[in-house]
């Protein structure tokens, strides 16, 4: 019963930090904006080692990237080249359309459709 109890109550305080941290996320403009990017197709591809795909994702802050639409191509080597992509980052639209290098969270949010404050 007490293990049960013990078990119980660190669920419960899982539970809660997870609540927090998703409430902190989607309170960003960049949090809002990764999210509506997930929502309209967006996607971004690029590596771990990639510089520029570093840049990009810094832009977006530490804890907004959790909700970037990120496929790591050397982890998704079939991914990536059954979607064509060869240079990092590239993104591609649910338009069919891509983007490659650094874009600005300006140019992503109007491509897209999404809000983001200029």
């Amino acid at each position: 019963m007490k293990k049960i109890l013990i078990l119980f109550g660190l669920s419960v305080i899982f539970a809660g930090c997870g609540n927090s941290i998703e409430q902190k996320i989607a309170n960003t403009p960049e949090g809002k904006l990764a999210q509506c990017l997930t929502e309209k197709g967006a996607v971004m591809y690029g590596t771990q080692w990639c510089g520029h795909c570093s840049d990009q994702k810094k832009a977006f802050g530490s804890e907004s990237k959790e909700f970037l639409p990120f496929v790591d191509c050397d982890k998704k080597t079939g991914t990536c080249t059954k979607e064509g992509i060869t240079g990092y980052p590239t993104w591609k639209f649910s338009d069919g359309t891509t983007l490659t290098g650094t874009q600005s969270l300006e140019d992503l949010a109007q491509k897209t459709g999404c809000s983001y404050p200029l």
